[in-house]
C-alpha cells in the first residue's frame, strides 16, 4: 500500500513562519492605504480579526500536524509501559514525526513479542520436563520401599533424587526469572513502609534505615521482593546487621556477613550462577531482581566494601 504523502517538519514551521511574515506586512499595507478612506482605528480593528482568522489556519495546520501526533505517539508510549493493549496511533502528521512514531511503534511490537516468545519458551520447556521429572520422582519412592535394595544402591538413590530436586528447583528458577521479565509492579513506596515486614521476614537479621525520605518508582510489593532476596542472601553470608541508606533515587544495602570473594563477585548477576548448589541453590535469586529492576527502569551493582558485601541500586531519574 502506497504511504500518504506528508510535509516535512521544515516546510510545516517554515511555511508557517512566512505565512505569518507575510501576513504582517500585507497588514501593514493594507493599514497604509485603508486607514486615510475609514480611519486608522477602524481600520486597524478590522485588520486585526482578518489576520486573527486567517492566523487561525497555519495554527490550525501546526496542532494538527505537530501536536496532535505527538500527544498520540506519548499516549501510545505511556500504555505500553503501563502494560496495556492499547491501539497503535495510525495518523501522523510530519514525515520526520511519521518516520519516528513508526519506529517506536515497532520497537514495542518486537519487544512484546520477544517477551511473549521467552515466555512460551520457557513454558514449553518446564511442561516438557514435567513428566520425566515426575517419573524419577516415583521411581525413587518405588525403589526406597525396597527392603532389598543394598547400601550402595540407596547412596546412588539418594544422588539420584538429589538431582530431581535440583532439576524441579532449576525449573522454578526459570518460570520466576521469566515472570521477572514481564512482571511490573506499577506504583511507588518508601522504604519505611516495607521495613516492618522486612524485619519480620529475617528476624535474625537486625536492619536500620536512614537517609531521606524519597519515593522510588515501584510499589511496596516489589521492592520488598527485591530486598528479601537481597536480605536472604546476607544472611546466608553470616549477616547479622544490615543498614539501608535512601537517597534520592537510590538505595544502598551494607551487611556486616562475610562478603563476596573477587573471583566471584563479577558472575553474582549471571543466571544459575550460585555457589551453594549442594545445598540446593539455584543462581537464579540476584538475576530475578535485576530483571524486576530493569523493568522499573533500575539497575544494581555490586560496590566494593571494606567489610562484608554492598549493593547499590538506582533508579533513573524521571
Amino acid at each position: 500500500m502506497t504511504r500518504k504523502w506528508r510535509p516535512s517538519l521544515g516546510l510545516v514551521i517554515g511555511g508557517a513562519l512566512a505565512g505569518t511574515l507575510v501576513l504582517s506586512f500585507l497588514g501593514l499595507i493594507a493599514l497604509r492605504y485603508l486607514g486615510p478612506e475609514i480611519g486608522f482605528r477602524q481600520a486597524a480593528m478590522v485588520l486585526g480579526v482578518i489576520i486573527a482568522a486567517i492566523t487561525a489556519v497555519p495554527g490550525w495546520l501546526l496542532v494538527r500536524l505537530l501536536l496532535r501526533p505527538i500527544h498520540d505517539l506519548e499516549t501510545y508510549a505511556a500504555a505500553q509501559e503501563q502494560g496495556q493493549d492499547a491501539p497503535a496511533p495510525r495518523h501522523f502528521g510530519t514525515k520526520e514525526i511519521d518516520t519516528t512514531a513508526r519506529g517506536v511503534i515497532s520497537m514495542a511490537e518486537a519487544l512484546r513479542d520477544r517477551e511473549a516468545t521467552i515466555r512460551s519458551y520457557t513454558d514449553h520447556v518446564t511442561h516438557e520436563l514435567k513428566t520425566p521429572v515426575s517419573a524419577i520422582r516415583a521411581a525413587v519412592e518405588l525403589l526406597s520401599d525396597d527392603p532389598e535394595l543394598s547400601a550402595d544402591n540407596r547412596v546412588l538413590l539418594e544422588q539420584i533424587n538429589g538431582a530431581r530436586l535440583q532439576m524441579e528447583a532449576q525449573l522454578e528458577a526459570l518460570r520466576e526469572a521469566a515472570q521477572a521479565r514481564e512482571v511490573r509492579y506499577l506504583g511507588t513506596c518508601e522504604i519505611s513502609e516495607v521495613i516492618a515486614e522486612l524485619q519480620g521476614d529475617h528476624p535474625i537479621l537486625t536492619l536500620t534505615l536512614e537517609g531521606v525520605a524519597t519515593r522510588f518508582p515501584i510499589s511496596g510489593k516489589g521492592m520488598a521482593i527485591i530486598l528479601s532476596q537481597l536480605l536472604r542472601n546476607a544472611a546466608e553470608h553470616g549477616a547479622q546487621t544490615v543498614q539501608l541508606v535512601a537517597t534520592a533515587g537510590q538505595l544502598t544495602l551494607q551487611d556486616d556477613g562475610s562478603g563476596i570473594s573477587d573471583g566471584n563477585a563479577a558472575r553474582i548477576f549471571e543466571p544459575f550462577f550460585t555457589t551453594k548448589r549442594e545445598s540446593g541453590g539455584t543462581g537464579m535469586g540476584l538475576a530475578v531482581v535485576r530483571n524486576i529492576l530493569h523493568a522499573h527502569r533500575g539497575e544494581i551493582a555490586l560496590v566494593p566494601s571494606q567489610t562484608g558485601t554492598r549493593f547499590e541500586i538506582d533508579f533513573a531519574q524521571p
